[in-house]
């Protein structure tokens, strides 16, 4: 039925782009939405794209024969087998083939652990990588991350993350992810993929698409026995492109191995059978040579799902730990559709090739037997497997000297956002107040996968990741108490660490009046805020009551310092406090967090972090792209209720605020440091020489899409040095205004397109330079189906953060051939990304309280 009413929807997404750009009105009809009146009907069907397009094997020309070697071996019944999850040691299997001497394929969980393993490490979360904006440190997490999987014995690592991108700031499962930006999210992304795939695991990219929630992700059956369809993200065709594909994208460049497909529908369709996203732009567009998989649970037909593009059904059978031998939409289902003719066998030929050429790339036909405690700590046991899979030694210790990258990427995903009086770094304080649930061990385990918990998470112990498949076993954990008392000791004047780490007791019991003497030097506030998978935050407030916390805390202690460990953005009433001195977002630091937030409060480390998201002053700011849900729709007998309209569109996080003219409390790329830096000497290029045209050249589709879409087009330079006192790391940004193009929605004012992070010594400079490739500079086109150039300027913003811009030009590319068409450079002079800025004060902040920026945009209204 499903796939009948796919079928059905005869409209291309490109037409209802079209419906939409010639509608007259100017603003859409949703809470801030920019563009034309969205028309939700044009928006309810996903078009048919068949056949699913073979693999070829492009860049992977040796393994793609290997894979087609191998499957001309099989039968019928050993390729259905090969593409559909069967019980085993793993939280995803694949049979093995003695007989052609293939052992299987072990999946694991997750993003920034392999979750079902003991003797493993857990590293910071994915937006933790992103607030450090450190290339660098991406790749090696993923290389350290993929020395652990595969050290276990697991083939696939399921991850990284680009969807969730972060299009609603209570998404649940934001911080798997890395930010709400395609471009910063799409670099650290494939960073991550390539890092993990140097080791010979494979990388999954998930979750493709749409996946922008956690309520109603799966459909439910109500008291009535209706089942009530899952949410449908209904998405226009330039906003899918430039927003939630443009991650996808890079890594499919990156040459990731798998796709995993989400839950949810997008565009009326689910995301595991819509042949328009799988087939039409994964496959074809974007020239995808490796396999999609499932998530799990997340098919839900066979033969249909298979033609629009599913290639391997996980955990394989119709319920959850089920036998696919039992009952399965694949399995023994593909081999009566070959049989009975309804499915061509060349296609499951197509999904074996798909699933075997990424392993026979990455080596893995000599490789490390699977843990053989594996069983002990799944849902699947020994004797629920249908197949003998090999095991080697237990309890294989694969943590090597990794907490070591795990301390140093902790801080360097720390965000100082406040800093007054250089209340930072600490120099040796005498009298140590230490506060809060988030400072201390942990109460409940070292695992919270075993634990059942609310909204709001485990109430005592320092929060390293969030919950669910994307969290970690940790080995052990470095509280913030613990690491405090250690380096207190250190100091050599006998320091006194009093603490209380009750949110109860301090703000309803007078829990501060047991520290004596008072007040202590620094009061240092720990907080926390809990998101899981399974469904999305209620609030944006700190957890536990910790805005109460810290306020109680700050009537009484003249300096103090707050920490946050948290899934992704929060609003922080306490920010303008007079007594809170610093602020620090440490986001999910894993195992070594402690040491991590210590090494910064004392200066060992100098704060580098920035912010991947907008922290703005009220939850209601971020209304424009909220959480879908409703006391009615969870009341629904109505199969088809559950609607997410994205009518932002292009508008999501500082996109928003900034073509509203919004003020924020901080910034999108915002963050400070113990010293300063300043940023001149700003030029744009042009690299090449000749026309360019709108449109690029037709090309062969490779992996990526269009190989001129990568072809480097400008590029942007600037000197950048520390005109401070300590040695620190900045993070110079580059943004791009592009043309606003003719009957098409809104572009934003500006969008992220280039940063690198520096490290300077002080008086040191750096020229930094950042490569503009066409699709940088472009725009998808809804009526020519393509990714083209607009008329007109290109405006360049450079500076340290998306608000505190220090230089800005223009160049335009379809009239100037140039070496350099450029226009000229405006400087703002002289300015530093100093200490001063921990009162956020900066050159300008567009609509902040220092007033508008003289070439700020007009404001808009609705």
């Amino acid at each position: 039925m499903l796939h009948k009413r796919l079928l059905g929807g005869a409209t291309l997404l490109s037409a209802l782009g079209t419906a939409n750009a010639q509608n007259d009105s100017a603003v859409g009809s949703g809470p801030n939405a920019a563009g034309p009146t969205w028309d939700h009907e044009d928006f309810t069907t996903s078009p048919p794209v068949y056949p699913s397009p073979n693999a070829t094997g492009i860049g992977w020309e040796e393994a793609f024969q290997q894979a087609s070697d191998f499957v001309n071996q099989l039968t019928l019944e050993e390729k259905a087998y090969l593409v559909t999850g069967t019980p085993g040691p793993c939280v995803g299997n694949i049979a093995p083939i003695p007989r052609l001497g293939f052992q299987g394929l072990c999946l694991q969980d997750g993003p920034l652990a392999i979750r079902q393993a003991n003797y493993a490490s857990v590293f910071p979360a994915g937006i933790t990588v992103a607030a450090s904006w450190d290339r660098k440190l991406a790749k090696q997490r993923g290389i350290e991350m993929g020395s652990e999987f595969r050290g276990k014995g697991a083939e696939i690592a399921l991850g990284p993350v680009a969807g969730p991108l972060g299009r609603s700031a209570y998404g649940g499962r934001n911080w798997e992810g890395f930010s709400p930006d395609p471009y910063l999210t799409g670099i650290l992304f494939a960073d991550t993929i390539k890092g993990m795939q140097s080791t010979g695991v494979q990388a999954c990219a998930k979750h493709y698409i749409g996946n922008e929630q956690e309520v109603q992700r799966n459909p439910t059956v109500n008291d009535q026995g209706t089942t009530i369809e899952a949410l449908s993200s209904n998405i226009d065709d330039r906003t899918l492109h430039e927003l939630y594909l443009w991650p996808f994208q890079d890594g499919v460049k990156a040459g990731v191995a798998s796709f995993m497909c989400s839950y949810q529908r997008i565009n009326g369709s689910y995301g595991c059978q819509n042949s328009k996203t799988l087939n039409g732009i994964l496959k074809d567009e974007l020239g995808f040579q490796g396999y999609v998989m499932s998530d799990w649970m997340a098919t839900h037909s066979g033969a249909p799902a298979i033609e629009a593009g599913l290639d391997m059904d996980m955990p394989g059978g119709l319920q959850f730990t089920e036998a696919s031998s039992e009952h399965s939409f694949f399995g023994g289902n593909i081999t009566a559709a070959v049989t009975n003719g309804s499915l061509s066998i060349d296609r499951v030929d197509d999904m074996c090739r798909r699933v075997m050429t990424p392993y026979f790339y990455l080596g893995q036909s000599n490789y490390p037997p699977i843990d053989g405690s594996e069983y002990a700590e799944n849902f699947w046991s020994e004797e629920d497997a249908v197949y003998d899979f090999e095991l080697g030694p237990s309890n294989v210790d694969v943590r090597d000297d990794h907490a070591k990258l795990i301390r140093e990427l902790g801080a360097a995903g720390t965000v100082l956002l406040k800093n007054t009086n250089n209340a930072l770094p600490l120099r040796t304080p005498k009298n140590i107040g230490v506060f809060g649930n988030d400072a201390g061990d942990l109460l409940d385990g070292l695992y919270t996968g075993a634990l059942s918990l609310g909204s709001q998470g485990y109430e005592y112990g320092v929060l390293t990741a969030g919950g669910g498949s994307g969290t970690g076993r940790l080995s052990y954990v470095v509280p913030p108490l613990d690491a405090i008392k250690t380096r207190a000791a250190q100091q050599g004047n006998d320091a006194l660490v009093q603490y209380v780490l009750n949110n109860n007791l301090i703000t309803n019991s007078g829990g501060y009046s047991s520290i004596f003497p008072a007040p202590p030097d620094v009061c240092l506030v720990f907080l926390k805020t809990w998101a899981a998978e399974g469904d999305d935050r209620e609030s944006l407030l700190v957890d536990w009551n910790g805005t109460a916390v810290v306020e109680t805390i700050a009537a009484s202690c003249p300096n103090t310092v707050v920490v946050t460990n948290s899934g992704g953005i929060n609003v922080l009433p306490f920010a303008d406090h007079p007594n809170v001195t610093a602020i620090l977002a440490a986001h999910y630091q894993g195992q070594e967090t402690g040491n991590s937030i210590v090494d910064l409060l004392w200066g060992d480390v100098n704060p580098s972090g920035k912010l991947p998201y907008t922290i703005t002053y009220e939850e209601s700011d971020y209304a424009f792209a909220d959480i879908t849900n409703s006391t009615e729709l969870q009341n629904t007998n109505d199969p088809n209720a559950w609607q997410s309209d994205f009518e932002e569109r292009l508008l999501i996080d500082y996109r928003h605020f900034d073509y509203f003219n919004e003020s924020v409390q901080y910034e999108f790329g915002f963050g400070l440091s113990y010293t300063s830096f300043s940023m001149a000497d700003v030029s744009v290029q042009r690299v090449g020489g000749g026309a360019l045209t709108a449109s690029p050249p037709d090309n062969s589709i490779v992996p990526g899409g269009n190989p001129a879409l990568w072809d480097v087009l400008y590029s942007v330079s600037a000197t950048i040095s520390n005109t401070g006192d300590v040695a620190g790391a900045t993070v110079p940004q580059l943004y791009l205004g592009l043309p606003q193009p003719s009957a098409e929605d809104v572009s934003p004012v500006k969008a992220l397109r280039g940063f690198e992070k520096v490290m300077l010594a002080p008086g040191e400079r750096q020229t930094v330079s950042f490569e503009l490739t066409r699709r940088d500079i472009s725009y998808w086109d809804i009526y020519a189906q393509e990714w083209m150039i607009g008329s007109g300027d290109i405006n360049v913003f450079a500076g340290f953060s998306s608000r505190d811009i220090l230089a800005t030009s223009s160049f335009c590319p379809l009239s100037d051939s140039s070496s350099d068409s450029s226009n000229s450079t405006q400087t703002y002079g002289g300015w530093d990304s100093g200490k001063e800025h921990g009162d956020h004060k900066g050159s300008w902040q567009w609509g902040s309280k220092e007033g508008k920026h003289p070439h700020a945009p007009p404001s808009k209204t609705v």
